[in-house]
């Protein structure tokens, strides 16, 4: 039987669209019927579950479907909306020198964030690196983006010059005026730097830069989004892989 939610809990709830709350509170959110229901089955371990009459699911606490639309972020509110623990490891010493890094540097779009984290998940890239002015990867948009892969890529934010400084491994930055990917072999180690699709590359960051490389283009298109760069780049590293 469902319980109304009190003011106090909708406040809560509510606020963890905010990133300082999450981070305050520890908690993210994580809502709609495929990706929760996919997180459960993957063993994935919320702190709290909300579900409607509609949700199919076990669920910590049982609510009405006006409830779920005062706590939920779409407009068309879903079945189930769940909590889980934020997780911000920091990036272990020396694991930027093996296998393969991608770094994201200062992505702000969170849906492709996410997008970019679903894509490490699926060429199964060893961790992504976050400079501290991308888009929380716990926000909603986000985790809906990532469509669970949030939870099995290993992601970690720092500073991205004192992370890159005085590394041994290839750093290799996406740019338009890089060297063709596809006649590079692909490194064992190797960092890939994606930069903002409005400024590119930090500065910073392109100064610490081995070697720009660059998706030929073949149409008129003026770029290319930065998740459909790092695909490319990703697929490429893949299936050439040196030492395989």
């Amino acid at each position: 039987m469902s319980k109304p939610l009190t003011k106090a809990e909708v406040a809560r709830l509510r606020s963890l669209r905010d990133k300082k709350q999450r981070d305050a509170l520890g908690l993210f959110t994580v809502e709609g019927g495929k990706v929760v229901g996919e997180l459960i089955s993957a063993g994935y371990r919320f702190e709290e579950v909300y579900g409607t009459p509609e949700w199919p699911g076990a669920a910590t606490r049982a609510i009405t479907a006006a409830d779920m639309g005062r706590i939920s972020h779409f407009p068309t509110p879903s079945s189930v909306l769940a909590i889980g623990r934020v997780r911000r490891d920091p990036l272990p010493a020396g694991a930027i020198e093996r296998g393969v890094t991608l770094v994201l540097d200062g992505l702000q779009d969170p849906g492709n964030v996410g997008t970019l984290l679903r894509i490490a998940d699926w060429f199964a890239i060893d961790r992504v690196l976050l400079s501290p002015d991308c888009a929380d990867p716990f926000s909603q948009k986000a985790i809906n983006a990532s469509m669970g892969s949030f939870a099995r890529v290993a992601t970690h934010t720092a500073a991205l010059p004192a992370a890159l400084a005085g590394i041994k491994a290839p750093v290799w930055g996406c740019d338009l005026n890089g060297e063709d990917i596809h006649s590079l072999p692909a490194p064992p180690n190797v960092v890939v730097v994606i930069g903002s699709e409005g400024r590119g590359l930090s500065p910073e960051v392109r100064k610490l830069v081995t070697r720009m490389v660059t998706i030929p283009r073949y149409g008129k298109a003026e770029s290319l989004n930065a998740a459909a760069a790092a695909a490319i780049v990703c697929d490429h590293l893949r299936s050439r892989r040196i030492g395989m």
